[in-house]
């Protein structure tokens, strides 16, 4: 008789044959395979003759009978093909690894009752009573119960002894003088007045009033004067780092004390507090968002300042919204909004029409130029418009163009201000584009036509522009470094490199600094004369049609202009020269969209929810601008299928522990799966890149060799996140000296990577107020020893950025390398600086974290990873049956595998989800060394999940001594 081969093809056993019309058993083998692959079966060897011509005619008649039964007549071919080709490999089970687990599986019992929505089945602990608490109680209920803090006449007395003593001090008295030219000093009477008589005030001023250093001295020293300097606790949040340490270092200065004193800042990673009572907190706005998980209404401050609420950066936004909740309850609460000028009168509408304060600016006269005026000095000529076609798509945008700059024009004619050269050249439309040949002239211009020599600060969009016009003025020969100093600004610049924008040039030397906005807002350089504005920035947004984050070049808004012409006004009277007509700028935004509008909302609604904000969609309207209930929508499912919210939008205890923890819900989770499976310090250093930032620092001029570099250490590591690891690993093996040495040879940040090491410490930190891990030590053992498994590795970065997935396919004729689709299909890439780019990746399958369009929709960072990785992390497991093959699907992803094995691996994955929920909802710490049923389950899945036959992602189901177990015996 016959029987199927490893293969699938039948083999002789007997005289029997396909021939045979009687043999029943033999063609019901041959319907089988034809319909699991799409075409007749092998001829039997030992037909001879006129029988070979039989048996192809009725294997032809049954492939026909076959196909008018599953599809369309000639489709059966291309449909199996097509259905090969979407499947992402085979998965089979060992005969050894089914036994094991079928061993597991019987005795090791489930942990949690999955079905109760009540939470019951959890112990009673700390962990349930909080979490209970969080889902159950409302924001209000922690304000009513708020604690009052009691005067100390004591510590009064103290503090206004100490201020009393400063007057005599010589180095304060010099300061004071100095603040008292301010603007701001003029009003302070009235700040503390209305503060005194109103729960909120909005005070708006232009950059150089000295609003952001005086007012909150001006309300610290007016309780220290009347003697209750103890009932006085500030804080004044800022949008930036750097901004937040500046102003308390000037601060502290301005007091003629030591920082730490009466003033402070706090800071992610670094903080240097004031006093408790009678001081000042300057820190980022992020900060104050964390506090309030721990204590709501902010009960240790009794003035709350936010700065730079222009900005609408989203943290200021949710703040203030925050807080006009939270005064309804503490009428005790005194808030102080401070903003620019423009659109300042917004916020005190969203206030209840609140007391608004108009500080003017102390800036010098500074001239305005525009696109008109350059070409009038330069005579520049832009490239011939008319030789090129306009592009698909383009022609609607061209008409419109020609429409306002012909109206333009027009007008100009009429006061004659220009000659014909300009208005012919305002009418190409290549002067809509950012040209770096007319930057170069101008700068060229200014320093050969212009007396003071003065520094020049040059804004452009990004490093490429910085880059490529630093080449053209090294290049050019006209600018000899004996009279000219020129510093690139970047926020990936070495640290080294920035902080020459602040020195002084020597005597002769002229200073150009080319920046991106960094420069705009966050430093103050002052001895900057003349600024050249290319009237564009690099804005990051959120595209809600292709769910991705997009990086890409856009003008900036009126306000954006406005405060990179006061940089040129700081010491003296300046120019600025804005690469826009003045048409153009009459159409720009007053200022940019907010933030809230633009990205993406899981960690904002994770953080409404840790403060028991209620229903999101409540909340969001509440803001002074909602976001796009689509953008919403796209959130909300994201968290659900990370199991951080249930159906009904309430924190599960996985998301409880997520909106805890100071980081994306993605990063999060994977923080904890690597805990639990106790792999934890690799991914604590894949968590803490991706949270914070690339360290890697890009030298102008020495971009190539910096990519050498990079390559070299990476030296063929097929992940992006592997290198992660293996980098701060290397890094932290090393001797202080050895350190700043790799650094040096390999283009790092020493800075970065040294605050890199100690996220990790903060992270562990986290880990271990959750009850996760022993102690805030990254290389503790218990958490370790699976950290050498690089396979277990791959899966947990899996499940943690799940959903994240990307497809590669084979290479093309002209590529080498990958080609590289999302699962909707759409084309991406790799980014230039991933080690996978220009690459073969031997996995049809990558997960990634960052997915950003720019010049090109663009992989950051990315992994690639097998089949039972998807599989065991994914969601939506499916079992089906296609044209006679059955698949294990996980959202759309198909796996080719036998029911009885797919059997198997669903009652695995089953118990491995029990158990994980148990752990995440009775925090401990899970030391995989022992021998109890816990570590017998973990350590089968994980033998699972790094079988080396799954390596290859191509697995043949009959490789691996596939054997049928019957479903019901084995479950």
């Amino acid at each position: 008789m016959k029987r199927y081969s490893e293969k699938g093809a039948p083999r002789d056993c007997g005289s029997s044959g396909f021939g045979n019309d009687d043999d029943e058993y033999h063609l019901e083998l041959a319907k089988q395979y034809i319909i699991d692959h799409g075409k007749n079966p092998p001829r039997p060897s030992h037909l001879k003759g006129r029988a070979i011509g039989i048996w192809h005619s009725k294997m032809s008649n049954l492939k026909k009978s076959l196909l008018q039964q599953k599809s369309p007549p000639n489709s059966l071919r291309k449909k199996e093909k097509k259905k090969f080709d979407s499947s992402m490999g085979d998965v089979s089970l060992t005969r050894a690894q089914k036994f094991e687990i079928k061993e597991v599986l019987k005795y090791v019992p489930d942990q949690v009752d999955c079905s109760s929505n009540s939470y019951s089945n959890i112990r009673d602990s700390q962990f349930k009573r909080e979490f209970l608490q969080n889902i159950n109680g409302k924001l209000e209920d922690h304000i009513d119960s708020m604690e009052v803090e009691h005067q100390d006449s004591n510590l009064d007395q103290i503090l206004y002894d100490d201020l009393k003593q400063k007057h005599d001090n010589q180095r304060y008295s010099q300061m004071l003088k100095r603040r008292s030219t301010l603007p701001c000093y003029k009003v302070k009477d009235d700040i503390i007045k209305l503060v005194d008589s109103h729960q909120v005030i909005l005070i708006s001023g232009e950059t150089g009033c000295g609003k952001t250093t005086q007012v909150p001295q001006f309300l610290l020293d007016h309780f220290i004067e009347k003697k209750k300097g103890s009932m006085c606790k500030l804080v004044c949040t800022q949008p930036r780092r750097i901004s937040a340490i500046s102003v308390a270092e000037r601060v502290a200065e301005e007091r003629a004390e030591a920082l730490g004193t009466s003033s402070g800042y706090q800071i992610r990673l670094e903080k240097i507090c004031p006093r408790n009572r009678g001081s000042i907190t300057f820190c980022t706005t992020g900060v104050v968002l964390r506090q309030m998980q721990a204590d709501p209404c902010l009960s240790e401050y009794t003035h709350i300042i936010i700065d730079e609420i222009h900005e609408r950066d989203i943290q200021s936004d949710f703040l203030i919204t925050l807080l006009k909740q939270v005064m309804t309850r503490r009428k005790d609460l005194r808030i102080v909004l401070m903003s620019a000028t423009l659109n300042a009168e917004s916020f005190s509408r969203y206030f209840n029409d609140c007391p608004h304060l108009n500080i003017p600016g102390f800036t010098y006269p500074v001239e305005e130029y525009f696109l008109e005026d350059v070409l009038l000095r330069t005579k520049y000529r832009f490239e011939d418009a008319s030789r090129f076609k306009p592009k698909k798509g383009e022609l609607p945008n061209l008409n419109k163009f020609y429409s306002f700059i012909d109206q333009h024009i027009r007008q100009l004619k009429e006061r004659k201000e220009y000659n014909r050269d300009v208005y012919s050249q305002l009418r190409n439309p290549n002067s809509e584009k950012l040209d770096l040949t007319l930057v170069y002239e101008l700068l060229r211009y200014i320093c050969v036509k212009e007396d003071d020599q003065g520094a020049v600060l040059i804004f452009l969009p990004g490093f490429s522009e910085i880059s490529d016009l630093h080449k053209m003025i090294e290049t050019s020969g006209k600018f000899p470094k004996n009279r000219f100093l020129v510093i690139p600004l970047h926020s990936q610049m070495p640290t080294v490199q920035q902080r020459e924008v602040f020195n002084a040039p020597p005597k002769g030397v002229r200073k150009i600094i080319i920046s991106t906005n960094i420069a705009e807002t966050s430093i103050t350089i002052d001895d900057v004369v003349f600024v050249i504005d290319c009237g564009r920035m690099k804005v990051k947004s959120y595209d809600k049609t292709t769910n991705t984050e997009t990086l890409e070049t856009m003008y900036v808004s009126k306000a954006n202009a406005s405060q990179r012409k006061g940089r040129a006004g700081r010491v003296r009277p300046g120019v600025c020269f804005h690469l826009i007509s003045r048409a153009r700028y009459e159409t720009l935004e007053t200022y940019m969209l907010p933030e809230i509008l633009r990205i993406r909302l899981e960690n904002v609604i994770l953080t409404a929810k840790i403060l028991q904000l209620g229903k999101i969609e409540d909340f969001f309207s509440k803001l002074m601008d909602s976001p796009d209930p689509n953008v919403v929508t796209t959130s909300l499912n994201l968290l659900k299928r990370l199991e951080a919210l249930d159906d009904n939008e309430s924190l599960t205890p996985l998301g409880y522990h997520l909106a805890k923890l100071p980081l994306t819900p993605q990063i999060g989770k994977m923080l904890l799966f690597g805990a639990l499976f106790n792999c934890l310090e690799p991914i604590l250093n894949i968590a803490v890149v991706l949270d914070y930032r690339d360290p890697f620092v890009l030298p102008l001029g020495k971009e190539k060799i910096a990519d050498k570099k990079r390559k070299e250490f990476a030296n063929g590591c097929q992940s992006d996140h592997l290198f992660m690891d293996k980098l701060i690993s290397t890094f932290e093996s090393l001797s202080a000296s050895e350190r700043k040495k790799f650094c040096w040879e390999y283009f790092l940040s020493w800075s970065t990577m040294t605050q890199l090491v100690k996220l990790k410490k903060d992270f562990m930190e986290n880990l271990r107020q959750l009850s996760f891990v022993p102690s805030a030590k990254p290389n503790c053992r218990e958490c370790n020893c699976n950290s050498e498994n690089v396979d277990l590795i791959r899966a947990v970065v899996c499940a943690g950025l799940y959903p994240n997935i990307a497809i590669t396919s084979s290479k093309g004729k002209r590529r080498p390398f990958s080609i590289l689709r999302l699962i909707n299909n759409r084309k991406v890439d790799f980014h230039p600086k991933s080690v996978l780019a220009n690459e073969h990746v031997n996995s049809p399958l990558i997960i990634y974290y960052n997915l950003v369009k720019s010049s090109n929709m663009y992989i950051h960072d990315a992994t690639p990873v097998d089949p039972f990785h998807i599989i065991f992390f994914g969601d939506n497991f499916e079992q089906i049956t296609e044209n006679g093959q059955q698949f294990i699907e996980i959202n759309s992803l198909k796996f080719r595998c036998k029911n009885t094995t797919a059997n198997v691996i669903r009652a695995l994955k089953d118990k491995l989800n029990n158990f994980l929920e148990y752990q995440i909802s009775h925090p401990n710490v899970v030391d995989l060394r022992g021998e109890d049923e816990k570590t017998q389950l973990f350590r089968t899945i994980i033998k699972v999940l790094t079988g080396e036959e799954m390596k290859d992602c191509q697995l043949d189901e009959g490789d691996g001594q596939e054997i049928d177990l019957d479903a019901e015996e084995t479950l």
